[in-house]
């Protein structure tokens, strides 16, 4: 029988070199990185600071937790989210039409397609809701013949206006996202598709689509994740989401700087919500091109609180 070899460098002798004298073991030392320790001290000092700061400053703290649950507050944050998935919803509808118009062999609708996309990304959203907030000023009467006619103050209501401002101008960015989606599968889906007797929009809609998902998905839960936070912008238009169910209650209260940390709040908490849905959305989709799927957040905890038991190895 032969003797078993150690695999542990440290262990092994050092053997004897051509000319005789042995091998010197080698010790490795680490490297040692001071900069990085001291860039961790510099961060910590200057978060102390801020937070120091805050704790000094004319707020009274004990408004900010009395008032986190208000029940004009939390009416607000719903209405954020209704206007917000609202808005999402037809600017994703947008998107996808105005996509497929752009790729069109027809030159009309692609000319239509890159003019609707190029006129609401050129203009900034504030000015596009006050343009829909005051169309009364142009159009007394919104008149469509015999299925629908109404003074126009009537029918621009401030949730039809924050609707229209956020869904249209989400809509020209979608169709941007939705076109990439869309090129990135490959044309010979395509072809095969047609080749089967498959109809321009079933390839569409049963080929091509399902595969850019992969690629559309991360970008659109990114652009929902804005959306929450721009729809504090139609506050301008008396609709009262959250932002303005806050300032209210703090020009009222004389508690201004309070009512911004609950929005600021509330703000954070959504959009902590919505990423973790994104991340798990991402995933699903992932699955039919990524071979071992990244681990949810829950298995990097378990697997970080794995390395602090002992090896069966370790206990011999």
């Amino acid at each position: 029988m032969t003797d078993k070899i150690s695999k542990d460098p440290a262990a092994a002798p050092a053997g004897p070199t051509p000319s005789g004298v042995p091998y010197e073991a080698i010790k490795a030392i680490p490297v040692r990185h001071y900069g990085r320790w001291v860039s961790a001290v510099v961060v910590v000092v200057l978060l102390g600071w801020l937070v120091y700061a805050f704790s000094q400053g004319d707020v009274v703290w004990a408004t900010v937790r009395d008032k986190v649950f208000d029940p004009s507050v939390i009416d607000g944050m719903w209405n954020t989210i209704i206007i917000s998935i609202a808005s999402m919803a037809l600017g994703l509808v947008l998107g996808i039409v105005f996509a497929v118009m752009r790729l069109s062999k027809n030159p009309v609708t692609g000319a239509v397609a890159w003019l609707y996309i190029w006129f609401f990304r050129g203009t900034p959203v504030y000015v596009q809701l006050l343009v829909w907030f005051n169309l009364s000023l142009i159009f007394h009467y919104i008149n469509l013949g015999p299925i629908y006619k109404n003074e126009t103050v009537d029918v621009m209501t401030p949730f039809m206006v924050a609707l229209l401002g956020l869904g249209l101008n989400e809509g020209a960015y979608m169709a941007e996202i939705v076109r990439a989606g869309i090129q990135s599968v490959d044309e010979g889906q395509t072809e095969a598709a047609h080749a089967l007797g498959m109809s321009s929009t079933k390839t569409m809609g049963r080929i091509v689509l399902p595969q850019a998902m992969r690629v559309i998905v991360p970008p659109t839960g990114n652009e929902f994740i804005n959306m929450l936070k721009t729809s504090s912008l139609v506050s301008a238009v008396q609709y009262t989401e959250l932002l303005r169910a806050s300032s209210n209650i703090g020009n009222t209260a004389g508690a201004v700087m309070e009512m911004l940390f609950v929005a600021s709040i509330w703000y954070l908490a959504l959009t902590s919500v919505f990423s973790v849905g994104q991340y798990y959305l991402e995933r699903r989709f992932a699955r039919g091109s990524t071979r071992n799927l990244p681990p949810t957040p829950w298995q990097r905890v378990k697997a970080n609180l794995t390395t602090f038991k002992r090896s069966p190895e370790a206990t011999r």
